[in-house]
Order: C-alpha cells, then sequence, then structure tokens
C-alpha cells in the first residue's frame, strides 16, 4: 500500500512540475521577430563553419545576438533549437489570436522548404505544423480518394508544405468553443522535384483554452491535369 501511494505521489508531482514548466514558458509575440539578411549568412558561414556538428547552430544563434537581433528573437530561436532537437530557425513573422497563435519560421540552412510554420501559446507552447508525424495519416490512407491516388501515383506520399511564410492558414470554430486550422500538404510522387499529385487537407485541432487535440483528415485535392 505504501509503495502504491508514493507512486501516486511522484505522478503527481510530475504532473504538476510539467504543468509549472508550461506555465513559466514566455508568451511568443511579435518582439521576437526579425529578418534573416544575407550578411548574417555570410558572417555566421565565416565564424561557423569549423564548428562541429554539434555546436553549428549555437554559433549561428550566438552570430543572430553579434548581429543585432533583439533578444526575444535569440530566446525564440534557443527555444525552438531545444524544440526541434537542434534545428536553426529564426521567426520572420507572427499573427496574434487568441488562444493559440501563427509564427512563421525561416530554416536558412535547409536545402528544401526553408519556411516553416508554428503553432504557439497554447498547450504544448510550440506545435510544429511541418511535423507529419502529428497528422491522421491512418484515416488519409484508408480513404477512397488515396487509394484511387495510389493507382494513378504508386510513390505517392505526404511531404511538409511549401510555405511562403506569407499566406497564413484559415482557421475556423472548433467543437465546445475551440478553434482549428486548416492546413494543406503536397503529396508527392517519391521525391521532392517528383510529379504533384495534389494537397492533403488537415485541421489542427485545439479546445477552448489552446490545448492541443490533434489533427484530423479533411480530404484531398484533385491531382493537376497532366
Amino acid at each position: 500500500m505504501f509503495r502504491v501511494r508514493l507512486l501516486l505521489t511522484v505522478a503527481l508531482l510530475a504532473g504538476c512540475w510539467a504543468a509549472q514548466a508550461q506555465d513559466s514558458f514566455p508568451k511568443i509575440d511579435a518582439s521576437a521577430v526579425w529578418q534573416v539578411s544575407p550578411q548574417l549568412l555570410a558572417n555566421a558561414h565565416a565564424a561557423c563553419d569549423k564548428s562541429s556538428p554539434h555546436g553549428y547552430a549555437e554559433c549561428m544563434i550566438d552570430q543572430m545576438a553579434k548581429a543585432g537581433a533583439p533578444t526575444m528573437a535569440v530566446r525564440f530561436t534557443r527555444e525552438l533549437y531545444k524544440q526541434s532537437h537542434g534545428e536553426f530557425g529564426v521567426m520572420t513573422g507572427f499573427q496574434n489570436l487568441s488562444p493559440v497563435s501563427f509564427a512563421w519560421v525561416m530554416y536558412p540552412l535547409r536545402a528544401n522548404t526553408n519556411y516553416g510554420l508554428l503553432l504557439v501559446n497554447g498547450r504544448p507552447p510550440i506545435v510544429n505544423v511541418e511535423d507529419l508525424k502529428l497528422l491522421d495519416r491512418k484515416t488519409m490512407e484508408q480513404s477512397f480518394q488515396f487509394q484511387d491516388l495510389k493507382n494513378q501515383f504508386p510513390q505517392v506520399d505526404l511531404w511538409p508544405g511549401d510555405r511562403d511564410g506569407k499566406i497564413w492558414p484559415e482557421s475556423q470554430p472548433g467543437p465546445n468553443g475551440g478553434t482549428q486550422f486548416v492546413v494543406g500538404y503536397p503529396l508527392i510522387n517519391g521525391c521532392h522535384a517528383c510529379a504533384r499529385a495534389g494537397l492533403a487537407i488537415f485541421t489542427w485541432n485545439f479546445d477552448a483554452q489552446g490545448k492541443f487535440l490533434g489533427t484530423s483528415f479533411q480530404g484531398m485535392t484533385p491531382a493537376p491535369l497532366q
């Protein structure tokens, strides 16, 4: 009995610590927006190219500060670096909504898809819209639309969105006072430069308090005419 009580106490404390950690996360706003200049990249490459792979992004963040980036911009990039397990990204746009806001991020070191979209200030504080593992793939793959598409494009799969950092996703009311964000993802037949097979549409679902509830597959646009 004592062991059971001890385990329950530890679980409750862990929940409290997790809630406190989320509550202490600074609210993200437009003060973290900064534009990446070619001069920054040139200087950063000169300073960081000899860094180890593990320390390269850290070096880039230090160069941001030296280039005059606002304190909140540097702080956001450091937090994103931790959340994304080592990727260097800079917030270049922000749209304030309640309870969840949008943040555009530029990833200057990527070879492709240099812009990404985050849903911020909810729970968790950062939700990466380009994290394909969070998408409701099972429902999509079981749909008649996707099965028909596979007949035409045998290697078709979801890819991160080709975001331009300018066009914001649509938002709409969700159940019980929640919010849904409608986002499209390219369906590509095997490689980044391969045939485009349309878009898969998903909603990102949040409750009235901003808690992330998961994604829902909504359907697909038709493949472009050949």
